[in-house]
């Protein structure tokens, strides 16, 4: 475009527009995400925000705008966690209130994610502007912070304080509101600073005390029936992966992962025993019978009753390791809290474990009988119908899987059978946090497949889940993302449903229609599948894959609980 060259600017790197010493607050913003590496940016666009969209298309950046800025902040969130990077999504005022969901949900999963929402002038505040709410205390109830930049001078400044803080400690969300006019106001390029990302946050692993390490490879050398369980913190960094594998390999201790981590060691590894879930792995419930637990990462929540008995015995030597201090013996006081880096860490673990000698556990055989029993059985119950179990369903799929396919789960019974039965690699098994928010898998496959362009991504989800956010197919079809769907559709909001029975002995509000999906994914543009019968499933799932568009499978499966379920069924029976 005329006007709009390429010059060398701030910091030596080249912008448009550089040189002409005259700019924008916009071009402040798009340099500065430049700089930190942002090449991707998340959006769906408005008044307040068309300014700096304006100028980012000169940037280059690459958009991907959805239809819901709940979504959209999905989008950001997924990316930043299967990237290792920043999560950017941009939204104007009232969608700064439609995004507020997508910032808890980002909050659960730990996700780095910069939010930067438009508003009307600084001088029309507080006088009843366009679309005036209270963006900046909104957010701060769902990020890690929130600031509202009046300066347009300070926008690298605040853009640089946003990143470091998402990265900081446990990671998380963040916010700025970046008013329309700050956006437009006129700068001196020559006043400006952009601060280096590799000078302005911290870099490396934090230093440990070594005797906590020693004295926590202590502890689980003794033991005979120790476990390790990673959670979050512990996907944060790739190098934990390698640390991690070279710790078990040395020591044999039983792994199970969760969130971010996940896959951080193969399930297909000896010594990993996948999703620790408490409910539907039953390897994972032998945490009860443990001696030592190694927890890296992982909160001492509700969903490991808080770290108490009878989920970890009394007597059970407990050592926990977290980025954020105050986590350290929260609910239960650990034998050994360290405050560090996690991938640091575990990487001085596996150093220290070294110089030991590690026996062979009894214990180990114990998790893979029990795995073994579980595996039993699922083939006992995955019979085909009619209606298909759900478990028919994913054994089915996987038989068309290929090692490297990224898995998207969403929903409740039918997306706990296929945790349960699909196994993860790292940075290709994503689900939902224990926040349970729906909707969140459609957006993570569209970041998933933008992310790995030539690889597979598979959504496998429920009918009632893929309701919360199924118009971002179309977003899908618009940006060429070939995503495979698969929808089991039980006509109901099925988790519920069937505690709604066991516990009260009747479905209220929880029935939905058995609809044709297929039809609204067609509809949009896409390939569509309509599955009633078993032996229809496998031909629809290889058309489906081959279609060379964005496709969905709707599969009517049976009205069964999960083992998810039949736990909250047993707890609401307790009282609970």
């Amino acid at each position: 475009m005329p006007g709009r060259g390429v010059r060398t600017g701030i910091g030596g790197l080249k912008f448009p527009g550089a040189g002409t010493m005259s700019i924008t607050g916009s071009h402040l913003i798009a340099r500065a995400l430049k700089r930190e590496g942002i090449r991707t940016v998340f959006t769906l666009a408005g008044d307040h925000i068309l300014p700096v969209l304006d100028v980012m298309e000169d940037f280059d950046f690459q958009f991907i705008d959805g239809r819901h800025e709940q979504a959209v902040v999905h989008m950001a969130d997924a990316w930043a966690r299967i990237n290792n990077q920043i999560g950017v999504c941009m939204v104007t005022t009232p969608g700064h209130a439609n995004a507020l969901p997508g910032l808890v949900h980002a909050m659960a999963t730990e996700a780095p994610v910069l939010n930067i929402s438009g508003s009307d002038k600084l001088s029309h505040y507080d006088r009843g502007m366009m679309q005036e709410i209270d963006q900046v205390g909104m957010a701060k109830a769902t990020c890690k912070a929130a600031w509202l930049v009046r300066d347009p001078d300070r926008l690298p400044e605040y853009i640089s304080m946003a990143i470091r803080t998402a990265l900081s400690g446990r990671r998380g969300p963040v916010h700025l509101t970046i008013p329309i006019d700050v956006q437009e106001a006129v700068v001196d390029e020559e006043s400006i600073h952009l601060p280096d990302p590799a000078t302005s946050r911290r870099s490396g692993p934090s230093v440990t005390n070594r005797d906590q390490v020693r004295r926590a490879v202590q502890l689980l050398h003794h033991s005979q029936r120790p476990m390790v369980v990673a959670s979050n913190p512990a996907g944060y960094e790739d190098a934990a992966a390698e640390s991690l594998q070279r710790f078990l390999e040395l020591t044999r201790i039983p792994l199970f992962t969760e969130g971010t981590a996940r896959g951080i060691v193969a399930d297909d590894h000896p010594d990993c025993f996948g999703f620790f879930d408490l409910g539907l792995n039953r390897a994972a419930a032998m945490i009860r019978d443990a001696d030592a637990v190694l927890m890296l990462g992982k909160k001492f929540d509700y969903s490991i009753g808080y770290a108490l008995p009878p989920v970890i015995a009394a007597d059970a030597t407990v050592i926990q390791v977290d980025p954020a201090p105050e986590q350290i013996g929260r609910n239960r006081e650990a034998a050994v809290g360290i405050a560090g880096d996690v991938a640091g860490v575990v990487d001085q673990l596996a150093e220290e474990a070294s110089a030991h000698s590690w026996p062979e556990r009894p214990w180990l055989q114990t998790l893979h009988a029990r795995r073994a029993e579980q595996g039993e059985w699922a083939e006992r119950v995955a019979d085909p119908g009619p209606p298909m179990h759900p478990l028919f369903v994913l054994k089915r799929l996987e038989s068309v899987l290929r090692p490297d396919d990224v898995l998207v789960f969403d929903g409740g019974d039918f997306c706990h059978f296929a945790k349960l039965y699909l196994p993860a690699r790292a940075r290709s098994w994503w689900s939902l946090p224990d926040l349970g928010m729906l909707g969140s898998a459609m957006p993570t496959a569209i970041a998933a497949k933008a992310s790995w362009p030539n690889g597979r991504v598979v959504l496998i989800t429920g009918d009632g889940s893929f309701g919360f956010n199924g118009m971002e197919f179309d977003t899908a079809v618009r940006h060429g993302l070939e995503i495979v769907t698969v929808l089991g559709n039980d006509s109901a909001w099925g988790i519920d449903r069937q505690i709604q029975l066991a516990a009260y002995g009747r479905a209220v509000a929880t029935d939905l229609l058995p609809s044709r999906y297929d039809l609204v994914a067609e509809g949009l543009g896409g390939h569509g599948e309509f599955v009633q019968r078993p032996d229809e499933l496998e031909p629809a799932l290889e058309r489906a894959f081959g279609a060379g568009r964005p496709a969905l499978v709707n599969v009517l499966t049976r009205r069964v609980s999960s083992p998810r379920g039949e736990r909250a069924i047993a707890r609401r029976k307790a009282g609970d």
